[in-house]
């Protein structure tokens, strides 16, 4: 079947997509039900212009990023999944490798959860999915590249999204590293984990001091209550779950303000803002 058999694929799978389930508004003049080709890249993070290539089939070879980009966004099945990686001849990665897979169980919780903001990282902490909320609230959708890894952002990088004291800073530096040595023992064979590990090691003093430490604490599920600073809202105090997803490895933090609270309205706001600047860009 080769590329155009990937392409005809993609666009099936597009055309039947409804735009509601992904947070798309089903208004407007639509040619077709499903989802527009723009629609499809933004959500997978890729150019339209290689998007249309892909689905006319003068694209050739996509990489596994972009293929299980596009089996995310399309809201596959695992059956699905697989049959688009042998499409685009590629092997799905196996379980000897951290996995960017984002299972329905966890695409469900995202979507219905529109209001709370929602990250989801791999077992490398490099940001696979955000929510519209999460984005409005942090700026993700800005990140690129190593700017998408949480354990760069916290030991090299700006820092994390919430204000912390360096007392909470330095806690939970130790942790993510700590982290890191648990996904690096767990997947010794992938050469990204590794990959990480040396480019933190070459730049940080701090992660090689934590590295060093043999810190190997458990990564467990844990409530904590932070304070991010909205520039346009101000101080937003919410509480923040990570959760741990067994199967796939993954760390799902979800963000969310106690009921009928000022910073339950000032979360609700910056949500509103963070939409509206959005629609202004496109």
């Amino acid at each position: 079947m080769g590329d155009q058999g990937f392409g005809r694929a993609v666009r099936g799978w597009r055309d039947r997509l409804d735009p509601r389930s992904v947070g798309l508004p089903a208004g407007g003049r639509r040619r077709a039900a499903g989802l527009r080709r723009e629609e499809l890249a933004s959500l997978a993070g890729v150019s339209v212009d290689y998007l249309t290539r892909l689905e006319q089939g003068r694209a050739t070879s996509p990489s596994v990023q972009v293929i299980e980009a596009l089996a995310r966004a399309l809201r596959l099945a695992d059956a699905e999944r697989e049959l688009l990686f042998a499409l685009g001849g590629q092997a799905v990665p196996g379980r000897e490798l951290v996995s960017s897979r984002i299972p329905p169980s966890v695409q469900r919780l995202v979507d219905r959860l529109a209001g709370n903001p929602i990250a989801v990282y791999d077992a490398m902490w490099n940001l696979i999915l955000t929510n519209a909320a999460y984005e409005a609230l942090t700026g993700a959708a800005a990140w690129e590249g190593i700017q998408r890894n949480g354990v760069w952002r916290n030991i090299m990088g700006p820092g994390p999204v919430a204000a912390l004291s360096p007392e909470e800073l330095a806690e939970q530096q130790a942790g993510i590293v700590a982290d890191l040595r648990l996904t690096a023992t767990k997947y010794p064979g992938d050469p990204r984990v590794q990959r990480l590990i040396a480019q933190l090691h070459s730049g940080s003093g701090l992660f090689r001091s934590l590295w060093a430490s043999n810190d190997l604490r458990q990564n467990e599920s844990r409530s904590r209550h932070k304070f991010v600073e909205h520039p346009q809202v101000g101080r937003i105090g919410l509480d923040c779950d990570t959760f741990i997803d067994a199967g796939d490895d993954l760390r799902i933090m979800v963000y969310s303000a106690e009921p009928g609270t000022e910073d339950a309205e000032k979360l609700a706001l910056a949500v509103v803002l963070g939409r509206q600047d959005v629609a202004r860009a496109g």
